[in-house]
């Protein structure tokens, strides 16, 4: 039979939008910028992927007949959006073409076949835990920065490693993130028990995937997740989607963890030196955005230097007993771990011009971060 249905334009924008990530990506196969639409007795159903994560969602429809097609994700997202009218027409024609109406404004677009699109991978419906969807919002925005970019050799760096833990009959979600310059790690606890929540041993989840679960937990109370060997499914009422775990293994971040000496404590207020590191970047090569901290005593000296430009010079009080250093780092991977931290006081933790700096607060309770030394 031939989808033909009428259907809210404010409800179809929406579906449309959640999927225009997951279908921008130019493939191999043509099909995969396509939107499909399956026309039911109910309403719509409509599905994207790029064969990494895949996202289904219902839209409520007036259907005069079922049916399906594919049609193309941005164009069809663009001649709703752009559409004055409150309703849309849609009816399949000859050859997978639809006949769009919207107000005064017919629309004849092109689409592909059904059969040509992915099915939609096939999960266990009895494996799935219940969470608030703030938890999953604030482990992924402490985390999803230092994510290593696809450039990256080390294929698993370019994923979330997640993991969960048990202290003191207390539950906790984690997740970990590396580029292999910088760490970052949140922990949140949650209130169910994790003993029954099934992780694979090593978990990791990819760049496309987090930023995909990250906005379906956007405007959701709670939202039910499974794990199982090669995917992850998350789902909340008629709204589905599937990630495709990465396989192989993650860097030992625990003994990274455990080998800075936490005894070398730089107390220094978050938004004052936030400020400071914007203003010396402006002065930092492109690549690299190396600056200069010196310790010494109660005094902070940032200075930051670029062969074209020229140089850049700030000052910052501190809270410091040690003995004086002289560091190099990325100012970059500063500002972006204060940039996400919430606290009035960062505490830290460096104990050697060589060794990494450790960064935590007591008011961003879970989150650590630990950036590698440069040479000067």
């Amino acid at each position: 039979m031939s989808l033909k249905c009428n259907v809210q334009r404010n409800d179809l924008i929406e579906g449309l939008s959640s999927l225009q990530n997951i279908t921008s990506k130019r493939g191999t196969l043509a099909v995969l910028s396509n939107i499909m639409i399956e026309a039911t007795s109910n309403g719509l159903i409509l599905t994207g992927t790029d064969l990494e994560v895949g996202l289904r969602l219902f839209v409520p429809a007036e259907v005069e007949s079922i049916g399906s097609l594919t049609l193309p994700s941005k164009k069809i997202f663009e001649i709703v959006r752009e559409s004055g009218s409150e309703s849309i027409f849609l009816e399949e024609t000859d050859n997978s073409w639809v006949n769009i109406q919207a107000g005064a404004s017919t629309y004849n677009l092109a689409g592909i076949g059904s059969d040509e699109f992915p099915a939609f991978p096939e999960f266990d419906e009895d494996s799935f835990t219940s969470f608030e969807a703030f938890i999953f919002l604030d482990l992924i925005d402490k985390v999803i920065f230092s994510i290593a970019g696809e450039q990256e050799n080390i294929y698993s760096l370019t994923s979330v490693l997640m993991e969960k833990d048990k202290r003191e009959g207390v539950s906790y979600l984690k997740m970990i993130s590396s580029d292999g310059h910088r760490l970052s790690i949140m922990e949140k606890d949650v209130a169910i028990d994790v003993d029954d929540f099934y992780l694979n041993e090593v978990t990791l989840i990819p760049k496309k995937g987090i930023q995909e679960l990250r906005k379906f937990c956007e405007n959701r109370d709670t939202i039910d997740l499974s794990f199982e060997k090669k995917q992850m499914v998350v789902r909340d009422g008629d709204a589905v989607m599937v990630i495709r775990l990465k396989q192989g293994e993650f860097p030992q971040y625990k003994a990274i963890v455990d080998s800075v000496v936490l005894d070398n404590c730089i107390k220094i207020n978050r938004v004052p030196f936030l400020e400071s590191l914007k203003r010396i970047n402006l002065f930092t090569e492109d690549i690299f955005h190396t600056i200069q901290l010196q310790l010494d005593g109660q005094q902070m000296v940032l200075t930051s230097q670029n062969a074209d430009l020229g140089n850049a010079k700030d000052e910052q009080k501190i809270d410091y007993s040690g003995v004086p250093l002289t560091l190099g780092f990325n100012c970059r991977y500063f500002i972006e771990t204060l940039q996400v931290m919430e606290c009035e006081t960062v505490e830290a933790y460096i104990s050697s011009e060589n060794s990494p700096c450790l960064m935590k607060s007591n008011d961003d309770e879970g989150f650590i971060s630990i950036v590698m030394p440069m040479q000067l």
